[in-house]
């Protein structure tokens, strides 16, 4: 009996505090915005999720065009009652009349609609650069429906307009949502070119003032981060990740840092490379090679110097 007394007086404590210091009617709902991101990949890749016939309760088949009506409208539905509920959060509309914001979620949300044809071009040549640079695919819907650095990248294009309309919370949520699906972390204010791949892509990251060109290829564990964020709140607003010109290939485990740092087009970037400074455009960077050993049974060794193979390596 005493633990229950215990347990119950917690709670209240916790549901005091809670009262205080948060407005639950404020709070963006995330199942809703994983719920818009879900209906969205249905209308840029129409037929490859589901079937787009839809069937009603008379048992009628509706038309594509009819079933496209009806996702639009309810993605524009949903993102502005999420758009109202997030423009708390910016000190812009703190104290504005509910009015004001209601007016204000639906015009971002007629923008964002009308960006859905261009997010649906990036994403189109997106999917053909991973197709072109793998091998191991087999078609586009194979890459649509199953690769994790595709679906990644179909968020953040989807992210990045809500982040250019500076609503907040939303973008994040969706890139953290997909973040935590795939283990691929590209910050919605990061701007990023056409024919992007991200290939296999687990612990990939991409900061939020990252600048990426076009036809740009990373492989898994590649870091675009920033040298050091010890300013916190400080640098707010200033670059501190770095820019990857056009025709840049990043292979596994390597880490690109700082604002500063501008890696030149058709720039190669071996595995395990930590580079903070530029790179001069068509350059192959890579770590120095390093020294095998070998050991037998008999305790016999052997060493082999990497650089004896056919390697190249420019040292940074």
């Amino acid at each position: 009996m005493e633990i229950d007394q215990e347990i119950e007086q917690i709670a209240a404590e916790l549901l005091n505090d809670f009262q205080k210091k948060r407005d639950t009617a404020k709070q963006p709902i995330k199942s809703v915005i994983v719920d818009i991101i879900g209906k969205l990949q249905h209308l840029l890749f129409p037929g490859i999720f589901e079937s787009i016939l839809i069937t009603d309760s008379f048992g009628v088949r509706g038309s594509v065009k009819n079933k496209l009506n009806l996702m639009l409208e309810e993605v524009s539905h949903d993102l502005a009652a999420q758009a109202r509920l997030a423009l708390r959060y910016d000190i812009r509309y703190k104290d504005a009349e509910q009015s004001e914001i209601d007016k204000t979620a639906w015009e971002i949300t007629r923008r964002f609609i009308l960006k859905i044809p261009l997010i649906k071009d990036f994403l189109e040549k997106d999917i053909e650069a991973a197709y072109s640079g793998d091998p191991a695919a087999y078609s586009k819907a194979e890459i649509v429906i199953s690769y994790p650095g595709v679906y990644a990248t179909m968020v953040y294009r989807i992210a990045h307009e809500l982040y250019l309309l500076s609503v907040p919370l939303i973008p994040r949520i969706m890139s953290e949502y997909a973040h935590s699906l795939t283990g691929i972390d590209i910050h919605p204010g990061a701007a990023i070119g056409k024919y992007f791949f991200i290939d296999h892509g687990t612990g990939t990251v991409i900061g939020e003032t990252a600048v990426i060109g076009d036809n740009v290829k990373l492989y898994q564990g590649v870091t675009l981060g920033a040298l050091s964020t010890k300013g916190g709140q400080t640098i707010k607003g200033v670059k501190r990740h770095p820019t990857i010109s056009d025709n840049v290939t990043i292979y596994s485990g390597a880490s690109i840092l700082g604002g500063d740092t501008i890696i030149g087009e058709g720039v190669v970037i071996g595995g395990n490379a930590f580079v903070i400074r530029s790179v001069p455009e068509n350059t192959r960077v890579s770590v120095k090679n390093p020294e095998l050993q070998f050991k037998s049974s008999g305790n016999i060794s052997a060493h082999i110097e990497l650089d004896q193979l056919d390697f190249w390596y420019y040292e940074i």
